[in-house]
């Protein structure tokens, strides 16, 4: 068989989907191709589940951290309820909903592992092994994610290790973990399963959690597992491990000497693309490769407008909010170019001009921490003229009425040539939500000068933005 649409999505997650709908609203047909379930990763066995996860947690935190509240907060989290709670929102994995939404806006799903098979063409191999074609008259998108990596462990693959999807849909708290790794996955999936009773020991080969992040975000975060009663290793890796037969316990070596014994072991080292069976190799690209692309996501290694990449396997911004941002963007582009018109750089519909400055992060541990930006050092580093401001939100009146033991901290990143707010990290209650003020305020250039007349609410813990403006001069 042979269909032809506009545009061919391989790929339904976040990115694909997004991606389609977009071309579809622009007035053009779209088909999507998917291996696997509707909604991709992040529905099923990251962001979703994942903040299922963390957030009983955090409300029974954040209910124990007011007087008179507290004392009517009593006992642990039923671990049962947390992990029906989560299954719910990942509807148990059934991607029927999601399936049903893509019909209902007019997009063509097709069941199956796509490829590429030259220029403007693809082929869908069927779960009973019977192959389609697809020709796409405008562009191929391509959006296959991303795959977990595992470290260069003895005997990690032989014990049923643990990865991002383990984490988020186990039916069951193990015991002891072990987590292999200092990162966003590793921290949140420790804090989930601490909060659940579990006693987790992570595995850190730097000297620090989340590298790359603000040095005041690394040490709230650890603070924060170590008060949990998370066991945190620096400096030190796993070299072996082995699972019992009997006891189905694993014995995990490290290169101090010293020896775990846990139930289940996570790797949460990094990730990488999902290309090796993409069909690149037909278009003169190499399998396995990330795919660098432009502000419209078009793919440079190509000559021509026709083939794009969206979400991680760009290697741009690896976040399911940039990939969805990244998928609107290509769209436009692909639209404007059907219409005859260049779709040129700038800040236009077209363009994730986002991706290089503006990215912003947020990560649901306790406390939580949340960024947009750059780093103070990675802003010294691109030879912008950087003055960075602090402030403890802790000091903020608003903060003390939201939590009697309120503790956080506010870093902002000023460019002096400009005048202009270019990074912000944020730690504690909320942080999360409170980004996105500096997300604006760095997406929008907005001068420090006319800043100022961004009056907060009193008593609010937006305060803080007066108190660092404060602090910065104004």
């Amino acid at each position: 068989m042979e269909d032809t649409y506009d545009v061919v999505v391989i790929g339904a997650g976040p990115a694909g989907e997004v991606a389609a709908d977009r071309i579809v609203r622009h007035g053009l047909t779209a088909a999507v191709v998917e291996a696997e379930a509707v909604g991709g990763e992040c529905s099923y066995r990251a962001c979703v589940p994942s903040k299922a996860l963390l957030r009983p947690g955090a409300a029974r935190e954040a209910a124990r951290s007011v007087d008179g509240a507290r004392q009517a907060v009593t006992g642990a989290l039923d671990a049962r309820r947390v992990l029906a709670r989560r299954d719910r929102f990942t509807a148990h994995g059934d991607d029927t909903g999601q399936a049903d939404w893509l019909k209902g806006a007019g997009i063509a799903l097709v069941r199956g592992h796509g490829r590429l098979a030259g220029e403007r063409r693809v082929e869908v191999t069927g779960a009973d092994g019977t192959v389609r074609t697809l020709r796409a008259r405008l562009a191929v998108v391509l959006g296959p994610g991303t795959e977990p990596v595992l470290p260069p462990v003895e005997g990690l693959d032989r014990i049923g290790v643990w990865t991002n999807r383990q984490a988020t849909t186990a039916d069951a708290v193990p015991e002891r973990l072990v987590v292999i790794g200092g990162g966003v996955v590793a921290c949140e999936t420790a804090t989930a399963w601490r909060s659940l009773g579990a006693a987790v020991t992570l595995l850190v080969r730097d000297q620090a959690l989340l590298t790359g992040w603000e040095p005041c975000a690394c040490e709230e975060v650890t603070r924060g597992l170590t008060g949990m009663g998370v066991t945190v290793r620096f400096g030190v890796s796993a070299t072996r491990v082995v699972r019992d037969g009997t006891t189905r316990a694993v014995t995990v070596e490290t290169d101090d000497g010293a020896t775990l014994v846990c139930d289940e072991v996570l790797a949460a080292v990094g990730r990488r693309p999902r290309t090796g069976d993409l069909g690149l190799e037909t278009v003169g690209l190499s399998a396995g490769d990330w795919l660098p692309v432009d502000d419209t996501c078009r793919v440079t290694a190509l000559e021509g407008s026709w083939l794009y990449a969206v979400g991680d396997a760009n290697h741009r911004a690896p976040l399911t909010h940039m990939a969805k941002y990244q998928a609107r963007a290509c769209a436009a582009a692909i639209a404007e170019r059907a219409a005859g018109r260049p779709a040129a750089a700038g800040r236009q519909p077209w363009s994730a001009d986002s991706d290089h400055a503006a990215v912003p992060q947020a990560v649901f541990t306790r406390p939580e921490i949340a960024s947009v930006g750059l780093t103070e050092r990675a802003a010294r580093e691109a030879g912008i003229a950087v003055r960075a401001v602090e402030y403890r939100i802790d000091d903020v009146a608003g903060a003390a009425l939201h939590a009697d033991d309120f503790r956080g901290h506010a870093k902002l990143v000023v460019d002096e040539t400009r005048g202009v707010v270019v990074g912000c990290t944020l730690t504690g209650p909320m942080a999360t939500e409170l980004i996105h003020t500096a997300t604006v305020v760095i997406v929008g250039e907005v001068p420090l000068e006319r800043l100022w007349h961004a009056v907060p609410a009193f008593p609010t813990v937006s305060e803080v933005w007066l108190r660092l403006l404060e602090a910065y001069g104004l």
